[in-house]
């Protein structure tokens, strides 16, 4: 669905792209991790044509991005970080809005928004304003407005940011739920359990390279499926958390019984977020 070959993007001759290679499958839910500065958003940008290259090639199920954006605009969805509804109009009339805007014949859109509305369990809300609405239905009305047009791609840009924890599930299952119908999903978030929860694979770029490919559960073996934090080691010490992984708990417990017992020891399975910080030096929200 998505084929990124050695792509670069220069601003003002600093390159915040270093020849990207990356392919995405159809039916995958891949998640896009990055600190800021990485080059993600840079990536995103170039995928949905609002920004050019300066080298390299992009596909979006077989389209060239850069030579064919409009057809590569009709395979795909996006729902963007910040709301971007008309707050002035209806949950229903934001949806025929922009069904108007992908020119579907109006006997095809009504049935289409009716679809949809039920599909993210909006119906009972489609009369409402969008200012009178919790962000967990604000960006479940986004999805549907993305998904109006049948697109075989969905990017999600940080779609839960914001929600609380129970809004937020609801969103995933949705997700997901996107996902098994057909939908090929690429995932951009801060939060490390949600690519966790969701995602097939996960790309980790840095200083606009991918330095880590792979499932959840293949980037913690790499790293190690047991991690052992470590807190200060007495009276006059640090109280900065040093962080140990091994293979399985077997070592970690060696490794624990060999410390002068001073210690704060905590020995735990390794997460998603363990492998970021490990590579990239920093936490997803790190400045």
């Amino acid at each position: 669905m998505i084929l990124i070959d050695g792509l670069t993007r220069e601003y003002a001759g600093k390159r915040v792209v270093d020849g990207l290679d990356l392919r995405v499958e159809k039916g995958e839910l891949f998640g896009f991790l990055g600190p800021n500065g990485a080059g993600k958003t840079t990536t995103i940008r170039i995928l949905t044509t609002l920004t050019k290259p300066t080298s390299g090639n992009v596909f979006i199920n077989g389209f060239d991005v850069a030579r064919d954006p409009s057809s590569v605009k009709s395979q795909f969805g996006i729902v963007q970080q910040h709301i971007s509804l008309n707050r002035d109009l209806s949950v229903r009339e934001n949806l025929e809005f922009h069904a108007r805007l992908h020119h579907l014949a109006p006997e095809v859109r009504r049935e289409r928004i009716e679809e949809l509305l039920e599909y993210v369990e909006m119906t009972e809300h489609a009369d409402k304003l969008i200012d009178k609405l919790s962000g967990g239905l604000k960006r479940r009305t986004m999805i549907a407005r993305a998904l109006l047009h049948r697109p075989r791609l969905l990017f999600l840009d940080e779609p839960t940011v914001g929600l609380d924890a129970q809004a937020r599930r609801r969103v995933w299952d949705l997700i997901r739920r996107m996902n098994i119908d057909g939908s090929t999903v690429f995932l951009t978030t801060h939060y490390i359990e949600e690519a966790e929860a969701l995602c097939d694979r996960v790309g980790i770029i840095h200083h606009g390279c991918l330095i880590a490919l792979g499932t959840p559960l293949q980037l913690r073996q790499r790293l190690g499926m047991i991690t052992v934090e470590i807190q200060g080691c007495g009276q006059g010490c640090s109280n900065a958390t040093d962080y140990r992984f091994f293979p399985d708990r077997e070592e970690a417990a060696a490794f624990v019984s060999s410390l002068p017992g001073q210690e704060k020891v905590l020995m735990r399975e390794s997460n998603l977020e363990d492998v970021f910080v490990e590579l990239t030096g920093q936490k997803v929200l790190d400045k």
